[in-house]
């Protein structure tokens, strides 16, 4: 066996002598550092208690509110009883509605059904089957539209709930709130920490942090004010409704809900002393009343009002002036906020006007209306003006705004377009600007209407009519373009600059034009030339419209012209005509109503900008009402004293001769319609020109235009038939070839007049 030496390789063994010392026990001559340990770690677990004393009571309290603001959504205590009746009431409110839009489209469906077979019927005709089918749907239309009839004539009523199911209510809401978000929100957390320990370096600062801030800023456990959309009066309780709320009034004076409410916070800001606030305008007897109740339905739709700085009872309701901490007055004007504020404050249903202050982007004027703004005595008479006692270049008075100021303006230099529904007033404020051309004594009114008879109600005292003559309208045009380039050359020889001296030897020409729409593409190419042209040699036209946008007028014109007015339109014409900022700002002729057959609701009211001499601010103006009677008196009364003579003018321009064919084609084409057959035209008109109108229908727009006459057999069983029977007569003895026809498209078959049929008799007269 071969051996190795190892101890080469083997360090030497080196022996320390010693001895063990226990550190508890005091060593003679050990030293003060065993003592010093001890003293530090004290101190070290006495600051960190201290530290866990004051993260805790800052941060406890706030994470038991946490829990508390947990338990109280989950549980549903943010809302009243009254709230939760109005969702109880609501879903029953929306099945009401449900089963009547199903009734409402099941019947559309059943009719277009119908008409499908009708112009197959007329066009290649039916098949046996196809007959049967066409019958069938005929009785089915029948069912279905009498249904529907039942069903619309039966009234709301709900069934209001009790305390014990609203308490169930939310008691089961809340267990579903608590199993499906709460414990879910609760586990996920709890897991999380505990599978990746290093997330609680962020869940635990967060939570703490959180804690810390809703110990200095707890949020107020109390119940809300109830939504706007549930605020309509089909939720509302009936009178002898008694619902026991949680908490008895002291209590509620007491709470911090009291602080909470919107509405209390703005009494505490604005009312006198502890005035209470009203739950409405309608209900504030004092300013300070009235301005807590706008503060508090403003603050209640998240808008960050700094303060109602001015409010003021009006004849019509309440006037403010506001100013905001952040954000804009503009968005008071948004759909969604502007339909809350009126629920809440309890207005008419286009009764709030904001117009934001252009001197102070922070602020707003505030209307709100209780009550019409336009009433007879503060819109006044129409005022007299004598024959030639004014010129086109005074300021004349057409109305008043909301805010009492007068709408006084002068036509002089004018190109204007009114743009209203049908019902809106549009032909009523262009036969009151031309009433106040025909009291010149140096302008003359031409009239110009494709469909009717334009601003002719005041008779001889207009110098040029056209109306229902697409041929002779363009002809006037015509002549009118001519006169406009015979007017520049006349200016440069007589050096009058840059626009025509109007005075009595050379009258200004305003040209009103309505039912721009209605012209011919040739025709609204000629207007919108006279629109470029005119303005500088005195031939300004006053042009009317049911619509303002491009596709309607035939040009992007509308929003070039100097003056536009705008009564009960749509949004797109305001829009279109004003900017795409102009809802915002407060111009809101999208909200009003045109006048019905029995109704006048908003006509003659308008919205203006680029008025001479007149704001261009989104508020609300009454043009005066000139009535047939008055405007028939008032001209005569011109046309005795005698019109503007335009022989001198038309002379220097050599179309003297001209103009007296042109007047003589007017003279000869001026005989109007019988009124009867203007009437069933104007019918079919305000129901959009469909094909025919039933003498059902057309029954209630004789009716509304002629009571005495058409509603004699109003309480008599073939009170149709009755009036059939004198509408015939009365067509007949004004001489208009108009005759009846059976509506075979029509369930029933009833009787009535074909659209062609009128406007070929309508076209016989002129």
């Amino acid at each position: 066996m071969t051996s190795h030496d190892d101890s080469v390789l083997l360090p030497e063994v080196i022996v320390y002598e010693g001895e063990f010392i226990d550190d508890d026990e005091p060593q003679p001559g050990a030293g003060p550092a065993p003592a010093a340990r001890r003293r530090a770690a004290r101190r070290v677990a006495h600051t960190a208690a201290t530290a866990a004393r004051f993260i805790a009571v800052r941060t406890l309290p706030g994470l038991r509110h946490a829990w508390a603001l947990t338990v109280h959504w989950a549980a549903l205590r943010y809302m009243t009883g009254d709230e939760i009746r109005r969702r109880i009431v609501k879903k029953q409110l929306d099945h009401y509605t449900e089963r009547r839009d199903d009734a409402r489209t099941a019947r559309d469906t059943t009719l277009k059904q119908l008409s499908k077979l009708v112009d197959k019927a007329g066009e290649d005709g039916l098949t046996s089957p196809e007959k049967n089918r066409l019958r069938d749907l005929g009785a089915e239309a029948d069912r279905r539209r009498n249904g529907l009839a039942v069903l619309n004539a039966m009234p709301f009523t709900p069934a209001q709930p009790t305390a014990e199911q609203i308490t169930r209510w939310r008691g089961t809401l809340g267990a579903v709130r608590f199993t499906l978000v709460v414990v879910p929100a609760l586990g996920a957390l709890v897991t999380v920490t505990a599978t990746a320990p290093v997330s609680g370096l962020v869940t635990g600062p967060a939570l703490l942090g959180g804690g810390w801030w809703l110990t200095r800023h707890p949020i107020p456990l109390t119940t809300r004010p109830a939504p706007a959309e549930l605020l309509i009066p089909e939720l509302d309780a009936p009178a002898d409704y008694q619902l026991d709320e949680p908490r008895t009034a002291a209590q509620k004076e007491d709470s911090p809900a009291a602080s909470a409410d919107p509405q209390a916070a703005a009494a505490e800001d604005l009312a006198a002393g502890n005035e209470q606030v009203p739950g409405s305008l309608a209900e504030a007897s004092t300013s300070e009343q009235a301005a807590a109740v706008l503060a508090g339905a403003v603050r209640a739709e998240g808008r960050d009002l700094a303060e109602v700085a001015r409010a003021v009872e009006e004849p019509w309701g309440w006037s403010f002036y506001v100013r905001f901490s952040t954000g804009s007055p503009d968005e008071l004007n948004k759909d969604d906020i502007y339909k809350a504020l009126i629920t809440r404050m309890r207005l008419r249903r286009n009764g709030l006007l904001i117009e934001g202050d252009p001197d102070a982007g922070d602020s707003a004027f505030v209307r709100a209306l209780l009550r019409d703004p336009f009433s007879p005595e503060a819109v006044g008479p129409l005022p007299y003006r004598p024959p030639l006692s004014m010129s086109i270049v005074d300021a004349a008075d057409f109305g008043v705004a909301m805010d009492g100021n007068p709408l006084v303006f002068s036509l002089a230099g004018l190109m204007l377009l009114m743009v209203a529904d049908s019902g809106g007033g549009k032909s009523g404020v262009m036969l009151a600007l031309a009433e106040a051309v025909t009291a010149c004594r140096d302008a003359v009114a031409f009239n110009l209407d494709p469909v009717g008879t334009g601003v002719g109600a005041l008779g001889e005292a207009i110098t040029l009519s056209a109306c229902m003559d697409d041929e002779l309208i363009q002809a006037v045009l015509d002549f009118l373009l001519e006169l406009c380039s015979a007017r520049a050359r006349q200016r440069a020889r007589y050096g009058w600059g840059n626009k025509w001296r109007v005075s009595e030897e050379h009258p200004a020409i305003v040209v009103f034009t309505d039912e721009w729409p209605q012209l011919s593409d040739e025709a609204k190419a000629k207007l919108v030339r006279g629109l470029l042209l005119g303005r500088k040699e005195a031939v300004w036209f006053e042009a009317g419209s049911q619509f303002g946008t491009r596709d309607y007028l035939g040009q992007a014109i509308g929003p070039k012209l100097s003056a536009r007015l705008l009564g009960a339109c749509r949004r797109v014409d305001v829009t279109e005509l004003l900017g795409g900022g102009a809802i915002a700002e407060g111009y809101r002729a999208d909200l009003l109503q045109a006048a019905t057959h029995t109704q006048i609701n908003d006509a003659g009211q308008i919205y203006a900008q680029g008025l001479p001499g007149m704001p261009n601010r989104p508020i609300r103006y009454q043009v005066r009402e000139v009535t047939d009677a008055q405007a028939a008196l008032l001209g005569t009364d011109r046309a005795a004293a005698g019109l503007p003579d335009l022989a001198h003018t038309l002379t220097e321009a050599g179309l003297w001769q001209k103009y007296q064919d042109l007047l003589a084609r007017c003279h000869a084409d001026s005989t109007p319609p019988p009124a009867i057959l203007l009437t069933v035209r104007e019918a079919f008109r305000a129901e959009q020109d469909p094909d025919a109108l039933t003498v059902a229908q057309l029954a209630q727009h004789l009716h509304a235009d002629d009571a005495d006459r058409w509603g004699r057999w109003d309480n008599r069983a073939d009170r149709l038939a009755m009036i059939g029977r004198h509408l015939r007569k009365a067509l007949t003895d004004a001489g208009v070839e108009l005759s009846s026809t059976r509506l075979r498209h029509l369930p029933g078959e009833p009787t009535g007049y074909l659209l062609a049929d009128v406007k070929a008799a309508q076209e016989a007269f002129s």
